[in-house]
């Protein structure tokens, strides 16, 4: 029995990296040099071993200047960046008389923008003329309708 606790004694150093060299690569700041410094460490690096004397021997790889507009280094935050460029909230009336919607209504707005309701909701309003209206944006980016002076609202797209 006193075999098997040896053997994993032995795998298990068989695994171990070399710390200066992993230390190094962790102060490298850009993200791409640091992934290089990493996969150039030998994982079979024994402390003392000839392996762990080349890789701390190799000089950790220089710093690739960072692109200043990379595409990888903006994924994902597209939607974030168009919706700090874009207002919360705008205001408008809709021309004319208005009662309320139905489910798949469409808008139009006296801006020129034309809404559609897109969350099957209805709302059956007293009739009003160019009332003013506000389509807001919520923590979520979901856009919705807002009649003044009244507690309904629809989720909205905008089609034109």
């Amino acid at each position: 029995m006193k075999a098997l606790p040896l053997s994993l004694l032995l795998v298990c150093g068989a695994a171990l990296a070399d710390d200066q060299a992993i230390l190094a690569c962790r102060a490298l700041p850009d993200g791409g040099a640091r992934l290089a410094c990493y996969d150039a460490i030998q994982v079979a690096a024994r402390p003392g071993g000839t392996a762990a004397r080349s890789a701390a021997a190799a000089p950790a790889p220089a710093m690739a200047p960072a692109p200043a507009a990379s595409h990888e280094a903006s994924f994902g935050l597209e939607a974030a960046k168009r919706r700090e460029r874009e207002p919360d909230a705008i205001a408008s009336t809709i021309p004319g008389e208005f009662q309320g919607w139905g489910p798949g209504a469409q808008i139009r707005l006296a801006n020129g923008q034309v809404w559609r309701v897109i969350d099957g909701s209805e709302a059956v309003l007293p009739r009003m003329r160019d009332p003013k209206v506000r389509i807001e944006r919520n923590l979520f980016g979901t856009l919705f309708l807002k009649v003044e002076g009244t507690n309904n609202s629809a989720k909205v797209r905008r089609v034109q």
